[in-house]
């Protein structure tokens, strides 16, 4: 036999190792794995860390939320709300871009399925700036609205983790005739604002008194304990976008930018009972 040659002379001999990445991918590649009950909490950190990380990258400080159904169309019996969300939300945005800061403030923000969020969005993409989507994959498939800026659509499958992008950036929070889920989300914020929980103030619209005043006896609430006098406070109803402009105006104004995504910091109690951000 000749010594130089290196050929393996037994075909029965041990087999040729294989490439590492092919039989044995990092957990972190398993698609299995990810999908798995036991990888519940890496997912969960995805649905935060995957958004910080497009903020941070896209520049985006704070934004103003807009909740409404996504079943109002521009040509049903709601469809003024509709065009109204459209225009106050192509108001806001040349307002935003008019501060000058190079950290985009007060952007749209929005569920990103139909009706009420595809007028947000449309109306801020009419104004040439940028605007988010937070969309949520539901049994009957909501897709994302075509207005959404391209790096600013966001698939979600946690609603609490949704919910939690919705508040931390959330400056001021502007909410149409909806249904449950405007409910859910309005509520949400409201208790937010109600318990103290986060460190700064989110103004509050109504939009539409006439169908908030019938959907929600707010008085009752008071009438009967539920809630404080002074918690009608934490929402102001609103008819038109002009109105609607002003009164955000008057509560945000110009502010110094931030580095970085502005978090509404939370509330913290110690063991006296005391509260801290």
């Amino acid at each position: 036999m000749d010594p130089a040659d290196t050929s393996n002379p037994d075909p029965q001999g041990p087999p040729q190792e294989q490439p590492r990445h092919n039989a044995h991918p990092v957990a972190y590649r398993k698609e299995r794995f990810l999908d798995s009950e036991a990888a519940r909490p890496v997912r969960i950190l995805s649905e935060y860390l995957d958004p910080l990380e497009t903020f941070r990258r896209e520049h985006v400080q704070d934004t103003i939320v807009f909740f409404g159904s996504a079943r109002i169309t521009p040509d049903g019996p709601f469809g003024r709300y509709y065009e109204e969300a459209r225009v106050l939300a192509r108001l806001l945005t040349e307002w935003s871009k008019s501060l000058g800061s190079h950290m985009h403030r007060y952007i749209v923000c929005s569920g990103g399925g139909g009706g009420i969020m595809e007028a947000a969005n449309r109306g801020a993409s009419e104004a040439g700036g940028r605007t988010i989507g937070l969309n949520i994959g539901l049994p009957h498939e909501q897709r994302p609205n075509p207005y959404i800026s391209h790096n600013l659509c966001f698939e979600f499958h946690y609603f609490f983790m949704r919910k939690l992008w919705f508040a931390h950036l959330a400056r001021a929070l502007v909410v149409f005739p909806g249904g449950f889920g405007t409910l859910d989300e309005l509520s949400e914020i409201l208790t937010l604002e109600q318990t103290g929980k986060l460190a700064r103030p989110i103004p509050i619209l109504l939009y539409g008194s006439a169908y908030w005043k019938e959907l929600i006896n707010f008085e009752a609430l008071v009438r009967h304990g539920m809630i404080d006098p002074k918690d009608l406070e934490l929402f102001q109803f609103v008819d038109d976008p002009a109105t609607a402009l002003a009164r955000l105006q008057a509560a945000l104004g110009p502010e110094p930018a931030a580095a970085g995504p502005d978090f509404a910091p939370s509330r913290v109690s110690d063991s006296t009972g005391a509260s801290s951000a």
